[in-house]
């Protein structure tokens, strides 16, 4: 095992983020798997919606909130999400310093092959979080780098970017909470049924979802798997799928295809006053205000 240790990154990060992330919020790269992102100022603490993720920040600083636990990730603290999280977030920059990142996604199945590959026979951790916020090394620096370099270019990402990616999973897999990741690709361990049935939450959001059936899934009792998905998203089952249903309503408003009606249908809920009532109490404005004002700041 290699040693582990803080490292203090030298900028080239964010010199290279500066030219491929030109625009404000995500930009998609030549790489299906890999997005860069861009925050021109500062937003205060507000509720959003995590996908498992690999998140390296070049310049700038987040804050997420998750339960009771303040995780910080910035140039030299790198974020690790294993299952899709709704959480809230906070974000320092400047026009002068804007926040600049790299998102890559987490592929269950990916993780799985390469963990063979690796011959990794340790036994995965049966429950860990879900998130996780670690010292940057100079190893994940380094791919991080030249997979940023890579990604100028259409055919260099083509060829050199999967291969490099992958390092940089490998890296994880090795480091401090590589055990977070291990679990996700364990399919019978608790961790691995609970990010199972997350999956089928984020595919099926729209569908009636019990909690009975859910722990069915996961194979569990309800107290168990009560106890067991409070462990990994820090909430419980219900109000999971709520904040889920809540976002991917605002993304469906803000998308400017639908009014809260419809997009509280599409959604799964059957009363708009309860919709409502509960958009205001999640996001803290009702839903025409609050698609509103984000269309303004954007």
């Amino acid at each position: 095992m290699q040693q582990w240790k803080p490292w203090e990154s030298d900028g080239r990060i964010a010199e290279l983020l500066g030219e491929l992330a030109k625009e404000e919020g995500y930009t998609q790269s030549w790489l299906d798997a890999v997005r860069f992102v861009r925050v021109n100022g500062a937003k205060p603490r507000e509720p959003i919606v995590y996908e498992p993720s690999i998140i390296i920040i070049g310049q700038g600083r987040k804050r997420v909130f998750l339960g009771d636990q303040t995780y910080v990730y910035d140039a030299n603290n790198y974020l690790v999400l294993s299952v899709p999280l709704p959480l809230e977030c906070e974000t320092e920059a400047s026009p002068d310093e804007p926040l600049l990142g790299l998102c890559i996604r987490v592929d269950p199945v990916a993780l799985g092959e390469l963990l063979m590959e690796m011959e990794d026979d340790r036994a995965p951790p049966e429950m860990v979080r879900g998130l996780y916020a670690t010292p940057l090394t100079e190893d994940l620096d380094c791919a991080a780098v030249r997979l940023l370099e890579c990604l100028q270019a259409p055919m260099d990402a083509r060829i050199l970017g999967p291969g490099i990616v992958r390092e940089i999973t490998y890296h994880v897999l090795r480091g401090e909470q590589g055990g977070a990741l291990r679990a996700v690709a364990a399919r019978h361990s608790r961790f691995g049924q609970i990010a199972r049935v997350l999956r089928r939450v984020h595919q099926e959001y729209h569908k009636e979802l019990d909690v009975e059936s859910l722990a069915r899934e996961a194979n569990m009792s309800v107290s168990s798997f009560h106890h067991n998905f409070k462990a990994v998203t820090s909430t419980s089952p219900v109000q999971y799928l709520k904040s889920i249903r809540l976002h991917k309503a605002r993304a469906l408003m803000l998308q400017g295809d639908h009014n809260a009606s419809t997009a509280a249908n599409r959604v799964g809920y059957s009363s708009l006053s309860q919709f409502s009532r509960e958009f205001k109490r999640y996001f803290g404005n009702s839903p025409s205000n609050d698609t509103a004002q984000t269309r303004v700041q954007e």
